[in-house]
């Protein structure tokens, strides 16, 4: 990254890590719109989390790290909308790109946070883009990628992003059900109907 490069992302209020192996800013808008890589990760408590077992969620991936200052001030803004307006529908996961940060620096965090801490994840095209930080990354219920960004959210930029994504469910689920309903009942009417048809003429009266 060129020290221009650097100058810009400070300024925007980004942190920078020095490495190459990260997704560029064009490789990160590359990716929207198109299916998520798929992804492993391995949270503060050891577990294993995979993107097959969040399908149908939405999902984000903060890239952060310890002694990132916009990281620590866009934090609390997601563990506020979390806590507000968040569900089993809505999976955060906070992934820290420091390898070399401790379990004891972790642990404090991870108490106060109402969605887990990351210390690993496996999958080609995640990473912080063009080596800034925070990061995010947004994949909606059908597994797409809808957002790959180098920038800190705030509560009411996390809001204007998350609330719709999460109102496509309840969406999706209302035409299910009214669908379900509709194949039901006519269902139903087709076994009355067919049950009409083969009762037998009743006897004569004599």
């Amino acid at each position: 990254m060129s020290s221009i490069d650097r100058r810009v992302l400070l300024g925007a209020g980004l942190t920078t890590v020095g490495a190459s192996l990260f997704p560029t800013f064009a490789e990160a808008r590359a990716m929207i719109g198109k299916p998520a890589p798929k992804f492993t990760l391995t949270t503060f408590d050891r577990r294993k989390v995979t993107s097959a077992e969040l399908a149908g969620k939405v999902i984000v991936l903060n890239y952060w790290a310890v002694w990132c200052g916009p990281c620590k001030q866009e934090l609390p803004e997601i563990d506020r909308y979390v806590r507000k307006k968040g569900g089993d529908d809505l999976k955060v996961f906070a992934v820290t790109v420091d390898d070399t940060v401790s379990d004891s620096q972790l642990k404090p965090l991870a108490g106060v946070l109402s969605f887990p801490l990351a210390t690993r994840i496996s999958g080609s095209g995640y990473g912080a883009i063009g080596g800034a930080i925070p990061t995010n990354y947004v994949i909606d219920r059908s597994g797409v990628l809808r957002y790959a960004k180098a920038d800190a959210f705030s509560y009411q930029t996390f809001d204007s992003l998350i609330t719709p994504l999460l109102a496509e469910k309840a969406r999706a689920r209302a035409d299910r059900t009214n669908l379900s309903r509709s194949v039901s009942g006519q269902a139903m009417s087709d076994r009355r109907g067919k049950r009409s048809s083969t009762v037998p003429d009743a006897p004569c009266a004599r």
